[in-house]
């Protein structure tokens, strides 16, 4: 799936030339280099309402531009074009599944949507996350985000025992209702962070995202209102993206099932099955990057000498905060367990590595100091930067993972890992 940011859905709704030249560069020459791509996303969750109706007379034109530029290009049998969209697009009145609707506002606009992905055999995207319905609601009943659970909700003769399973139904109840209850449905992002909240770490994130895998995406089982089809899923997301907005939330920034550095960070079977050991005969689990070099090791952290009321310090902390990343500070987070000072040596070591490890960069109007002496604690990672000019960091233009095309790739400026698995089959 390749896809269009949303700040360009004007120039692509505006001028169907604009639609052709993005295909050319971006869809067709790769393809012609023997790139598999199915889809093409255009914009991202468009309709969020935090956006106050920017995107919404934007969003069917650039659609339909973007399709006739595949069809032009005669890709229209390979390549699909579709809008991944926020389970905030339809809603319940009955706050069932089998109420499902799209959203009142924008329902007119998102009935032509589906007609249009109908009338072209394109799917509609959506992505889901049930680790943000946790996140919000205190009340919220843990074990129904997840694939094991005894928690569960009846919906007329239909019962619902996770999350995701009710949203995925809500949105099939809303084609339903108008027509289009046989429209493919494609999950475009679902996934588990790893940090940054007292619910994000890697063992939650393996519990979601094996149970996912292994109950929707290989058995195919289904869903109650689509039992016996296999769930088509990206997970989301490969690796941390440490630049990443958190006004969300810290935990935006943990997504990845991937470190930094390339190495996994729990155990995942991607042929489902109840084993975790990477050395499972015929079974695919994640491997780490090869080749990977790092800097030198060491840390920044606050001098012994250094007095926690020096009037330097909370400026030098936000400065630093600001520039590098600290989400993984905070309650219950992996570094939660630091004191005082260690959260200030936290946040001045994610600012010298994001630097290079920069001598300027363990200044800190002098209450900084370079240590050979790893910081970490049994929880709480001090890392260390990649080199990026080692071989392992070359940069790559590839970066999917979809679990039915069977081939994960991921890249960062600082790492990358492939990994060929073998083809996975729904059962």
């Amino acid at each position: 799936m390749v896809g269009i940011p949303n700040d360009m859905l004007a120039s692509l709704a505006a001028d169907l030339g604009n639609a052709q030249q993005w295909v050319s560069k971006n869809v067709s020459s790769f393809i012609k280099d023997g790139v598999n791509i199915s889809y093409v996303a255009v914009g991202n969750e468009p309709f969020l309402q935090a956006y106050n109706g920017s995107f919404l007379t934007l969003t069917l034109p650039a659609l339909q531009n973007i399709q006739s530029a595949i069809t032009s290009a005669g890709l229209a049998s390979q390549v699909k074009v579709t809008v991944p969209l926020n389970a905030d697009v339809y809603e319940s009145a009955t706050g069932a599944p089998s109420g499902g609707d799209f959203r009142a506002d924008i329902r007119d606009l998102m009935l032509s949507i589906v007609k249009f992905l109908s009338d072209h055999a394109a799917p509609f995207t959506i992505n889901i996350y049930p680790f943000i319905s946790l996140y919000r609601d205190p009340n919220f009943p843990v074990d129904y985000a997840f694939f094991d659970g005894g928690a569960s909700l009846e919906d007329g003769g239909t019962t619902y025992t996770n999350v995701f399973d009710a949203n995925h139904d809500t949105l099939v109840s809303a084609l339903r209702r108008h027509g289009y209850g046989d429209l493919p449905i494609v999950v475009g992002e679902i996934g588990w962070p790893t940090d940054g909240d007292v619910n994000a770490n890697p063992r939650l994130a393996q519990r979601f995202n094996q149970g996912f895998l292994s109950s929707r995406v290989l058995s195919g089982r289904g869903t109650p209102l689509r039992p016996g089809a296999a769930v088509e899923a990206y997970l989301f997301s490969l690796i941390d993206e440490d630049e990443k907005s958190i006004q969300p939330g810290n935990f935006e920034r943990h997504w990845g099932i991937f470190n930094y550095d390339g190495t996994p960070k729990y155990d995942l079977n991607l042929q489902g099955g109840k084993s975790s050991t990477a050395s499972s005969g015929g079974r695919a689990m994640l491997v780490p990057a090869k080749g990977v070099e790092y800097l030198d090791r060491r840390w920044c952290v606050l001098k012994p000498t250094a007095k926690l009321d020096d009037p330097q310090l909370a400026p030098s902390v936000s400065y630093a905060c600001a520039r590098a990343d600290c989400s993984t500070l905070g309650y219950k987070t992996s570094c939660g367990d630091l004191d005082a000072r260690g959260n200030v040596s936290c946040a001045f070591n994610s600012y010298y590595q994001k630097n290079d490890q920069d001598d300027e960069a363990c200044n800190f109007s002098g209450l900084a100091t370079a240590t050979d002496k790893d910081p970490s604690t049994a929880t709480c990672k001090f890392s260390i930067i990649i080199d990026t000019a080692s071989s392992a960091a070359a940069p790559s233009r590839r970066n999917c993972f979809n679990f039915n095309d069977a081939l994960v790739t991921m890249t960062t400026t600082a790492a990358l890992a492939l990994v060929f698995l073998p083809m996975l089959t729904a059962a």
